[in-house]
């Protein structure tokens, strides 16, 4: 673990991986790296980092307070880990991590794909209110959980779900949604020259997608798709189609770094 204290995992695709920029995969509140699928974790032919956010998964605590908090925190690491430019992947709390990160230190990436998140984020009062106490923090998880999956996701891994959500703490859970309703970054969307690709679940209840198409309508040149069949959670409950969809954005807006260097 570098001295940043945030904890990763590393996979590295072989092949044109060597070629291509790292994907970057930052979660969302109450969540760790887990919350993303194999299909994005392990692609192949592709390097990528999927991080535990301070205070969430194996990295130390305490959490952050606030988005831009954990936007420094993951560009501290990256300065200390020594990663090129990447393409940074947020879900969510972590798609708006990873808008602050473009607005912040664009060199530090090379395109931007955003799941589930508008330019400002707003946070029923009563998860907050219920995520205060270790005693009504479950009661917080299963309003989150309720509303994250789509109506068509099999029961088994909504609970799995709910379990990852419970270990993150009523402490780091509460923090995250107090600075996901805190977040907006409306005024300052026009200021982004990265690449973007939006996505969301078509069922998504959370953040809808009207609230994503209003985003890369305000990203000069964002490309938007809601993916059939998914919900706030799309990652998880249609993997394939979110993996292949990036790897395409990419392949297509991004270019491998050995393109990059002839132009």
């Amino acid at each position: 673990m570098p001295e940043s204290g945030i904890h990763f995992s590393h996979h590295v695709g072989g092949g044109p991986a060597e070629q291509r920029p790292p994907l970057l995969l930052i979660h969302g509140a109450g969540g760790n790296h887990l919350y993303w699928p194999p299909e994005l974790r392990r692609r192949p032919g592709w390097e990528v980092y999927a991080l535990d956010l301070p205070g969430h998964g194996e990295s130390p605590g305490p959490a952050e307070s606030t988005i831009g908090g954990y936007a420094d925190r993951v560009l501290d690491w990256m300065r200390l880990t020594g990663l090129p430019p990447v393409v940074l992947v947020g879900h969510s709390m972590g798609a708006a991590i990873v808008l602050t990160m473009g607005l912040r230190s664009g060199r530090a990436a090379a395109g931007m794909v955003l799941i589930g998140v508008g330019g400002r984020l707003r946070v029923d009062p009563e998860i907050i209110r219920l995520s205060s106490t270790a005693a009504s923090f479950p009661e917080a998880v299963n309003r989150v959980v309720g509303g994250s999956f789509g109506l068509s996701t099999a029961p088994r891994m909504i609970e799995l779900a709910r379990e990852r959500m419970l270990e993150s703490g009523s402490a780091a859970f509460c923090l995250d949604f107090q600075a996901c309703d805190h977040f907006d970054v409306r005024d300052r969307l026009g200021e982004i020259g990265l690449s973007t690709l939006v996505m969301c679940g078509e069922d998504d209840r959370m953040t809808p997608p009207k609230i994503n198409q209003r985003l890369a309508e305000s990203i000069r040149g964002a490309e938007y798709e809601a993916v059939p069949g998914g919900g706030h959670m799309v990652m998880l409950e249609r993997p394939a189609a979110v993996a292949d969809r990036i790897e395409r954005f990419v392949l297509q807006r991004v270019g491998d770094r050995s393109l990059a260097g002839d132009n």
